[in-house]
């Protein structure tokens, strides 16, 4: 059995802009700093708790690429907290957790992860695909939030929001 944390993984969270002022506002990239990833070894069975109060925000980002200069220290503080205590509610849903149900070679490098994640007091199944690359696998997951009652980020009466859809990518050395 394999066991990755912080120090060995990436836990990476990309959220993007949209609204008609979505021209002034950024999208951005979180780090969780703060998980727990255990592999077995001969099933590839995956299980993971995500503390999610341990969210930080690394950057802007601006046409795919990270902009590290764009926001200030009191946007990105704002930004942060609106994210835990409005968007996630962390108080009250601290940790989230996956649990692999299927795992499937999909071509040579490639393996589609099925399973459940439970966040936000919600369960829901979860499907992504994890590619091998420079001896990680990189797996990248689709999360619509609604669909775990997340109210994505919105100001100026939805002038500027955050799209429902967010990328999770988490890296684990191959």
């Amino acid at each position: 059995m394999a066991l990755y944390d912080a120090s060995t993984a990436e836990c990476q969270i990309l959220t993007f802009k949209e609204g008609l002022l979505s021209r002034v506002a950024h999208d951005l990239k979180f780090e969780l700093r703060r998980f727990r990833l255990q592999v077995e070894d001969e099933t590839r069975a995956i299980e993971a708790e995500f503390e999610l109060e341990s969210i930080e925000l690394v950057c802007a980002r601006k046409d795919g690429r990270d902009d590290p200069g764009a926001l200030d220290a009191s946007d990105a503080k704002k930004i942060l907290s609106n994210l835990r205590s409005e968007v996630l509610h962390t108080r009250r849903f601290p940790k989230a957790r996956f649990t692999s149900t299927r795992i499937e070679p999909v071509g040579e490098g490639a393996i589609r992860v099925e399973g459940t994640l439970e966040l936000h007091g919600r369960e829901r199944t979860i499907r992504g695909r994890a590619l091998e690359q420079e001896g990680r696998w990189i797996l990248q997951l689709e999360l619509h939030q609604p669909d775990y009652g997340i109210k994505p980020f919105s100001a100026m009466m939805g002038a500027l929001k955050v799209k429902p859809g967010v990328q999770v990518r988490i890296s684990i050395p191959a």
